[in-house]
């Protein structure tokens, strides 16, 4: 099942949240930084012993002061205009971040929208994207519960959107 809700991905209770990272993995701005400063310093501490993630792959941390019991840290895709594999790379974030849920058991996993903001991925474009890729998913771990939690009304139209285009397909 898919949700998707306005909200602040650092005060939603789910087995594990997302981090829409930078390939450092040492914090950054928008939701990673948020996320380190709700999370507290062991986090980054937790994430230095990691040397980093690729564009598209995923690395999973406690979630420390979260209401999350695990930190799922996904750097996505710079948009350079669609042709760069941006797109694949996004697609891989979410298969990479679920498939590291379920290998840790979780049943409820959170994202926001991977992207779209600083690395400028077209909204509409990342919503079909991830909703497209998380419903798949699910077909294959129907237990799962997958929340979209987005942090403005707009980025939650685009989300809401898209996932009632995949339902009419």
């Amino acid at each position: 099942m898919i949700q998707i809700i306005l909200g602040d991905i650092t005060k939603t209770r789910a087995d594990a949240i997302v981090n829409a990272a930078n390939t450092s993995l040492l914090g950054g701005g928008g939701v990673d930084g948020a996320i380190h400063r709700e999370a507290g310093p062991e986090l980054l501490a937790e994430c230095r012993l990691l040397h980093g993630c690729r564009t598209g792959q995923a690395k999973l941390t406690k979630g420390y002061r979260l209401p999350a019991k695990y930190v799922i840290h996904t750097p996505g895709p710079v948009w350079n205009g669609g042709g760069r594999g941006e797109e694949e790379l996004l697609k891989s974030c979410y298969e990479s971040c679920l498939s590291l849920a379920a290998e840790h058991g979780c049943k409820t996993v959170a994202f926001p929208s991977i992207s779209t903001g600083i690395y400028r991925f077209p909204l509409a474009e990342a919503a079909r994207i991830a909703i497209g890729t998380i419903r798949a998913f699910l077909e294959a771990h129907p237990e799962m519960e997958v929340l979209m939690v987005c942090f403005d009304g707009a980025t939650k139209k685009h989300y809401e959107e898209a996932l009632k285009r995949a339902q009419a397909e």
